[in-house]
This record gives structure tokens, sequence and C-alpha cells, in this order.
């Protein structure tokens, strides 16, 4: 329907009488349709008055194609990874910045040099940024939000995977260009500015 009648996000494709006139399926049926459509991303469920079934606008999950990723299953749960995971990451930056040792410097800055012999290959270089995020966070000594970040962190990677690209071009142009981003991400943990780390971590979560 979403397709045929070139509806665009925002739409109303039709409210749960529509869906049950026009199948003949009972309202638990319908219901349980709408929530796997939502739970895919496809749809978006608006109850009440005036509600129904709408094309699901851009959301959080978007973050992901910019990743080279792709949701296999439950994108709205992936989305709330994700927007869970970028709230903590500047109080998670800010920490590693006051608090990185010298053991902690070696780290990042070999975990750094993997990236960057991974940009051949999405799946080599999505592992290679997950291992870095995740050293970041092991340095901050809020225990609460290192547990919470490194869950989110594990969640999005449990429910995604690379997205191979047909311009493979295109694809490593856009891994270089990550490569940068978390260049100067760890540079400015490494140095100890927060104003740098604050600029960087905005930086890391504008779309490219």
């Amino acid at each position: 329907m979403i397709a045929d009648r070139r509806l665009g996000p925002g739409d109303l494709i039709g409210t749960m009488d529509d869906f049950r006139d026009r199948s003949g399926y009972g309202r638990a049926t319908i219901s349980e349709a709408a929530r796997l459509l939502n739970d895919r991303g496809t749809v978006e469920i608006r109850p009440g008055r005036g509600g129904g079934l709408f094309v699901a606008r851009s959301s959080p999950i978007v973050r992901l194609r910019h990743t080279l990723l792709t949701v296999r299953k439950m994108p709205a749960t992936v989305a709330d990874a994700i927007a869970v995971r970028e709230a903590l990451e500047p109080l998670i930056a800010a920490d590693a910045a006051r608090h990185r040792t010298k053991q902690d410097i070696s780290d990042l800055r070999k975990l750094l040099t993997q990236l960057k012999r991974a940009t051949s290959s999405t799946d080599r270089f999505m592992r290679a940024n997950w291992a870095l995020h995740e050293r970041i966070a092991e340095i901050t000594p809020n225990h609460l939000a290192k547990a919470v970040y490194l869950g989110m962190t594990q969640c999005i990677s449990d429910l995604s995977a690379h997205a191979d690209s047909d311009d493979a071009g295109r694809t490593e142009d856009h891994l270089r260009l990550r490569l940068d981003v978390h260049t100067e991400l760890v540079e400015a943990i490494v140095s100890g500015d927060l104003a740098r780390t604050a600029a960087a971590v905005e930086r890391h979560h504008a779309p490219s």
C-alpha cells in the first residue's frame, strides 16, 4: 500500500479498522502485524483519535546508514540503543579526557592504528570502531555510565551487520572520513582538552 499509493514519511496508511475491513482478520492479528511493522521501522503506530498506521519518519536508525550498518531485526530497539549511547558519549569522552593514563593513551593509539588498517573492509572497520569506543568507555570512573554505554554498544553490535556497498570507492572514502573523525576524537582525549573533546564528539555524531 505504501508503494502503490506512493506514500511518504508521516503519511497515513490506514486505521486499524481499515485493515480489519480490508483483510478480514481479527483485532489481535492486525495489532500483532502492526507491532512487527513498527519494530522493523516501516510504520509508526499512533493511538487515539486521529491515530492509525503512518509511514515511519526518519529516526536515529538513519545513523546506521551513516556508519554503513544495516539492521537485522528489532530496528526500534537499535534506534533506542543508539539514542542512549549518543546521549552518554559527551560524558564518556569528557571523563576519558580527564582521567586517561599513559596506559590508556597507549591502548587508544594502538586501537586507532588497527582502525587505520581496516579501511579496506567495512566489517573489519566497524569491529575496530566498536573496540575503540569500548576502550574509551573503560576509562570513565562512572561505573553506571560505563555499564549502560557498553550494554548499548553490545546491543547495536548484536542486532546489526555491515552493509555492503555497490560503490567500493565511495565506501572507502566514507571509511577514511570516519577514520579522520575518530583520529581527532582520540587526539582530543589524549590532549586532555575538554572543549576540543566536546567538539570531536559533536563531529562524531554529525551525518557524513
